[in-house]
């Protein structure tokens, strides 16, 4: 059916979390911090790969990828979250909140294939370490990350125009922070069933397919280290792929608990703050994770940090 002639609203009412006012403040705290964590150590990632020749490595330009990613994902929403609460504030422009729309799900989308690529990369190191070099060269990883971010804009765009093309007959109140597909769909006056199914067949291909090559690949890491003779080693490789799988699983498992299931049977409050994880939480953890546990990682900030901040040599 053709929906062409609905003209589209100037504008939609982001009501948050609007019928509890106690909780405006320290939402708004929350975001502020998390925010500004997430800048920090995704900038403070960023320039120490760059600036430090030792991290010219696949590992650490899949990093990278994912530092810009994570900055550029909270910015999308969290910017935007912080006025409106701090000025009680809820419309976002139809523009705006088509934009948002699309980079949010772009990003979220690359993410999701970044981290499958990265694990890959890991596997590989651990695993078969000889044949690292040949495996992971220069044009693979280049290859790897442009197929994400490729797939991750163009899963973006099918499935934000998908959702865009349904009817809303004058809705304009979006119960949830930000504009997302599962509430958009909520506005629809029509029957959304064949579109969710289309929906959830892209969600699948992003969500699904990278969480079991994630798990495969973890899997077999878990393997190679039991055979560390080294009672310390096991300790300290178990952790830091322990800390890496907590991240992932809450990444991966609030995405899908919100993307699976049809918006329809998605507890409003729940995904709510659902959303909140994915979409704010892991990006701000991911440099923590893949810093502080790093021994690479620790060496370089000490090396680059001072010529940064004191201009030293």
């Amino acid at each position: 059916m053709n929906w062409a002639n609905e003209s589209s609203p100037k504008e939609f009412i982001l009501l948050g979390f609007s019928d509890r006012a106690w909780l405006q403040m320290p939402l708004f705290l929350v975001l502020l911090i998390s925010y500004t964590i997430t800048i920090f150590g995704n900038v403070s990632i960023m320039m120490v790969c760059i600036l430090d020749p030792k991290l010219h490595t696949p590992m650490y330009f899949f990093l990278t990828n994912l530092s810009i990613l994570d900055l550029c994902y909270t910015t999308t929403t969290v910017p935007h979250m912080l006025v409106n609460i701090g000025y009680n504030k809820k419309t976002i422009s139809y523009a705006g909140c088509v934009a948002q729309l699309i980079i949010f799900l772009a990003l979220g989308a690359t993410e999701c294939l970044l981290l499958a690529v990265m694990s890959f990369d890991r596997y590989v190191a651990v695993c078969r370490p000889l044949h690292y070099v040949v495996i992971m060269n220069y044009w693979f990883c280049l290859r790897m990350a442009a197929f994400s971010w490729f797939t991750g804009f163009s899963n973006s765009v099918l499935q934000s125009s998908l959702t865009l093309n349904m009817p809303r007959c004058g809705h304009q109140e979006v119960d949830h922070f930000f504009c997302e597909v599962p509430v958009l769909l909520k506005l629809s006056c029509a029957d959304t069933k064949p579109i969710e199914a289309e929906l959830f067949f892209f969600s699948v291909l992003i969500l699904l397919i990278p969480v079991t090559l994630i798990l495969i690949s973890y899997g077999f890491i878990a393997q190679a280290v039991l055979k560390i003779r080294s009672a310390e080693g096991r300790r300290k490789a178990f952790g830091t792929c322990g800390s890496h799988m907590i991240v992932v699983s809450l990444f991966y498992g609030t995405a899908i608990y919100m993307y699976l299931q049809p918006p329809s049977s998605t507890s409003k409050d729940w995904g709510k703050m659902v959303s909140l994880f994915y979409g704010i939480i892991t990006p701000m953890l991911n440099p923590l994770i893949y810093s502080l546990r790093n021994k690479d990682m620790k060496e370089a900030f000490k090396r680059v940090m001072p010529r940064i901040f004191f201009c030293k040599k």
